[in-house]
């Protein structure tokens, strides 16, 4: 049990793309119609994690490139592994959709509540276009927003969470008052623990196997709370009022 205390805090940072936008609609509703109309027959879960490796695969590989470009990379390399061929207008439908995936339900409204209390941060491996369109869903005013195309690399890199704890410096928010708020253990709960950040996990594929979208956590990892849901999760911070 964590020693942190959730009214002790004063700023959280979060993912944004499976914590609070449901990416993984957006980028299945790209995906399953393609592998459908080449007769492919996976399933939207195999799709997903089939997709998930690529993703990481191009952002390691291809660290300066903008997000609209990682998901180029990404869907030409899933078409390779199938063996099912990606035209450029694929690959661009998936690249520009980010503004229309979806908000999970529950986020903008929790997000409304925890700003009364908390700086918000958003700590994401977009570009600022890409989360702009997403920004408009989530009704919220953030204090700072920090994008992959800031900082010139993607989480899970170390260097995306110093650029987020130099933020909190230039904020002038003490590093132990910020808590780090994702669903991604891969990509945040790992490295964001390296540096002893406390986190939360909201655990959105909870009545899902798997790890979906998101690669495995390459090791074992414990967030200080687990919640299943962004209301869940405002609940609680009400509950300590």
């Amino acid at each position: 049990m964590t020693a942190v205390q959730l009214r002790d805090l004063q700023a959280l940072s979060f993912d944004c793309y499976g914590t609070l936008i449901d990416w993984e609609t957006g980028i299945a509703a790209v995906l399953e119609p393609w592998a459908a109309s080449h007769g492919g027959s996976l399933s939207r879960e195999g799709l997903l994690t089939a997709y998930s490796s690529h993703e990481a695969h191009a952002e390691d590989e291809h660290p300066s490139d903008l997000y609209p470009q990682i998901l180029a990379r990404a869907f030409r390399g899933l078409g390779a592994q199938l063996g099912i061929p990606v035209s450029d207008d694929e690959a661009e439908e998936l690249a520009m959709s980010v503004p229309q995936w979806p908000t999970f339900p529950d986020s903008a409204e929790a997000l409304g509540r925890l700003s009364e209390r908390y700086a918000l941060i958003i700590l994401s491996n977009i570009d600022r276009a890409s989360f702009a369109g997403s920004n408009k869903h989530l009704k919220v005013t953030f204090t700072s927003i920090l994008t992959a195309q800031d900082i010139g690399s993607f989480k899970p890199s170390i260097r995306n969470f110093h650029a987020l704890l130099d933020e909190v410096d230039r904020l002038g928010i003490p590093r132990s008052g910020l808590l780090h708020v994702a669903q991604s253990l891969f990509h945040d709960h790992v490295p964001a623990k390296s540096l002893g950040l406390p986190t939360v996990w909201i655990n959105r594929r909870h009545n899902n196997p798997g790890w979906g979208a998101t690669p495995a956590p390459p090791e074992s990892v414990t967030p200080d709370w687990t919640f299943t849901s962004m209301k869940a999760f405002a609940d609680a911070v009400d509950s300590e009022s």
